[in-house]
């Protein structure tokens, strides 16, 4: 690989969502990280051999930290890889990927670590971080080896889509990861409370004739997870909450002391429940996507500082699972690409600042992971964006760089486009222009 250059980025408007800071100034790379922040108008002093990147116009931030992604391998290829998903990734200005356990085999053992550590070394442009499997198997009975995981490069764990639906279990979890300072994260949705559901209960669905998922499938195993949290001490992540009750349940949480964090999916954000519309699969997704109100919520929630996170749920599915009758496609949808636009969406209705938003897209989650990126700080590594914050777009499914297609942003007109993406000082995806 070739050596990085020292590059100066000068005239952008600086965005640190670890501080707040929000103004025109320049920075440094050197060596893979930030070697210095000139805030204010001062271009850094730069010696010979040093890329100069005029940024006017553009956002420079921190590159974002997707905590919630299914990347493919190994078992199903044919969905997503890790290059094809870390090309994703990059164009939609996402640094660093957490990628689901529940791959085939799951992520239950050190070898599998492994394997997709050499595997994102040789095919992923962007850093890609294991969430190991909760249970063996991910069959809800028996936890995993937690020490051995996290020594061979896990960062957190959980069972992808799968709720681990035992209490018994998952307070031995809890117990057993306070003594590693582990961070537990499960899909708080009751598959018994789900049941034949397939959307957002309520009389939209009713209209369509469809079974719908209570949001008590949600509360319920949410509310069991904060007591155990409470009585162990554990570190818990919901890894997606999608209703008011949700909130009230975290915030709680929060204000008792708990070490109770939770994310919230870009689709739940920004898509209703109308977005089914004349049953389009490309919007079943899990959670289920809200009604208005609940999804007005969770905004303010986001900016309030009650939810921490905001991650894609990258899902990708082929043509064969989706193009099925609602009832009975496959959840799951495209997201990593179209995270951060579909997420200015909220800034330009001005229900959350800008650097609030990427607070919750860079640095609480890197912070979550105990990882050092997420900020504009000398030393920092150098995964940034340069982000050209007011282009509008219209998103086309067939541009898109994941295998699969199933967006639910197809056809939707979004603004901001990543112009480059920085991974340890060196550039990964610059946007082709012409």
């Amino acid at each position: 690989m070739a050596e990085l250059q020292d590059i100066a980025i000068v005239n952008a408007r600086l965005v640190d969502p670890a501080t707040g800071r929000d103004e025109r100034g320049s920075l440094l790379l050197r060596g893979g990280t930030i070697a210095s922040v000139g805030w204010g108008e001062a271009a850094p002093a730069t010696g010979e051999g040093v890329r100069r990147i005029d940024a006017s116009g553009l956002v420079v931030a921190p590159g974002l930290v997707d905590l919630r992604a299914f990347l493919g391998e190994p078992g199903a290829e044919f969905r997503e890889t890790l290059g094809s998903g870390s090309q994703a990734a990059a164009a939609g200005g996402v640094t660093t990927i957490v990628c689901r356990p529940d791959t085939d085999p799951p992520i239950d053992d050190p070898a599998i670590i492994d394997f997709i550590k050499r595997r994102a070394r040789d095919k992923a442009i962007v850093n890609v971080l294991p969430c190991a499997a909760l249970t063996k198997g991910l069959h809800g009975k028996e936890i995993t080896e937690f020490g051995l995981l996290l020594e061979a490069g896990a960062v957190a764990f959980g069972d992808g889509a799968k709720a681990l639906r035992n209490p018994q279990i998952m307070r031995r979890a809890l117990i057993y990861a306070r003594d590693f300072d582990a961070l537990i994260m499960n899909h708080v949705e009751d598959p018994d409370l789900r049941g034949s559901g397939v959307m957002n209960e309520g009389e939209f669905a009713s209209r369509k004739g469809l079974p719908g998922i209570p949001r008590e499938a949600e509360t319920v195993m949410l509310e069991r997870d904060i007591r155990l949290a409470r009585a162990t001490g554990g570190r818990y992540h919901a890894a997606m909450i999608s209703c008011s009750d949700s909130v009230e349940l975290v915030r709680r949480a929060k204000a008792e002391g708990l070490r109770v964090t939770c994310g919230a999916s870009i689709n739940n954000l920004t898509l209703n429940e109308n977005d089914v519309g004349d049953y389009r699969t490309f919007c079943k997704v899990s959670p289920p996507l809200r009604d208005e109100q609940e999804r007005l919520a969770l905004v303010a929630a986001l900016a309030e500082g009650v939810i921490d996170v905001v991650v894609s749920d990258h899902d990708p599915q082929d043509v064969e699972t989706k193009r099925q009758p609602f009832a009975e496609a496959a959840d799951g949808a495209l997201g990593i690409e179209t995270l951060l636009s579909a997420s200015l969406r909220m800034v330009q209705a001005g229900q959350i600042a800008l650097p609030d938003l990427l607070a919750a897209l860079s640095t609480r989650p890197a912070k979550l992971l105990g990882l050092g990126c997420g900020r504009l700080a000398p030393g920092a590594p150098a995964d940034l964006m340069l982000l050209d914050l007011d282009a509008p777009y219209v998103v086309d499914k067939r541009k898109l760089k994941s295998r699969a297609k199933n967006s639910p942003f197809d056809e939707a007109r979004l603004e901001g486009i990543v112009q480059t993406t920085f991974v340890g000082g060196r550039a990964v995806y610059e946007m082709r222009t012409g």
